[in-house]
């Protein structure tokens, strides 16, 4: 997927308009349409203003790595997961994929 349409998506899950982005990332609204019709690319400094109004990773706009949007309080996490002592990790590690695959069972059977 292309960073226009990246921000443009975000935007729209977040139910704000060019104006709302612009307000809260600082950039003129009209870049900002000119960015999601793929007019122009926003330089680094530009898209790490986008991401930190949308509460993402830089990478997300760039459309680089995964498909889903994590905020920084989720990769936050995961960073500090990562840290764990690798025991320490591992226990959690399985308490996660047992509720995981308990919440895909229940959706699985409609529960």
């Amino acid at each position: 997927m292309n960073t226009g349409k990246i921000i443009s998506n975000l935007r729209d899950r977040k139910n704000w308009s060019q104006s709302d982005l612009a307000a809260k990332s600082g950039i003129s609204r009209v870049m900002i349409g000119k960015y999601e019709r793929e007019e122009a690319i926003p330089s680094i400094e530009v898209a790490k203003k986008i991401a930190q109004a949308f509460e993402v990773t830089l990478d997300y706009i760039g459309g680089e790595g995964t498909s889903a949007a994590f905020d920084k309080k989720t990769v936050k996490r995961i960073q500090e997961i990562e840290d764990l002592p690798e025991n320490d990790r591992t226990h959690l590690l399985v308490i996660i994929d047992a509720f995981l695959r308990d919440a895909n069972a229940r959706k699985a059977y409609g529960q």
